[in-house]
């Protein structure tokens, strides 16, 4: 059963998000909260499978729980998916930095929503190629140019390599199949890559690529 906590300020939102995913005969609510004060209590108490955040409320919003969440060691499996009126966000950006799973429009369909909940259960990064690029694209272009950060030098070049692939939004079945390796090895790298940097997931690794320079804005797989 994925435990799933709902955060947003509007009842109405809430109220709809319950009734469609508490359809479902493998996913529960276990709670609702409508700031992101109350959502770092609910999480630490609950300890739900994943959280859908609103990133724009009054008070502690979207942005700081979610940082305050991540930071957390005790919460590293609770997966956070952002939820966003407009995709080219900087608040999602920094959301991802934090080390959120990934973000949703609020008016995604309600099947895209469900197979997204799922995925975030599953471990998986929730982002598409070109929304990723789009938004951090947009983003890194505003800050200063990263340079090569010293700590890739703990990576292996084959572990750089897939790093690469990863930012592009390749799946590990993906990788595998541009470098001829197994899905599995495929995955080994990724999953040693993370750890040595630190990530909390391929989301993270995702930013990690482009604030390192190892991938420049605009760059596709």
């Amino acid at each position: 059963m994925i435990r799933v906590l709902l955060v947003d300020d509007q009842v109405l939102l809430r109220s709809g998000l319950r009734a469609l995913l508490s359809a479902e005969a493998d996913i529960e609510i276990v709670g609702e909260a409508s700031d992101g004060a109350e959502a770092q209590a609910m999480v630490a108490e609950l300890q739900p499978d994943v959280v859908l955040m609103d990133i724009r409320m009054p008070g502690v919003d979207g942005l700081a729980a979610t940082k305050a969440i991540t930071a957390d060691p005790r919460l590293s499996d609770v997966r956070i998916v952002i939820l966003t009126t407009f995709e080219l966000d900087e608040y999602i950006f920094e959301a991802l930095r934090s080390g959120a799973t990934g973000f949703l429009v609020k008016d995604t369909e309600p099947a895209e929503l469900i197979r997204a909940v799922r995925t975030a259960a599953a471990g998986d990064s929730l982002l598409s190629p070109g929304a990723t690029r789009s938004l951090i694209g947009e983003y890194a272009t505003r800050a200063k140019p990263a340079a090569m950060s010293p700590d890739l030098d703990v990576l292996t070049s084959r572990e750089r390599e897939v790093m690469v692939l990863v930012a592009g939004g390749l799946t590990n079945d993906e990788i595998a199949a541009q470098l001829v390796i197994s899905p599995t090895t495929a995955k080994t790298h990724v999953s040693r890559t993370m750890i040595k940097l630190g990530a909390r997931d391929r989301a993270q690794l995702v930013v990690y690529a482009y604030e390192t320079g190892l991938v420049a804005p605009g760059w596709t797989a």
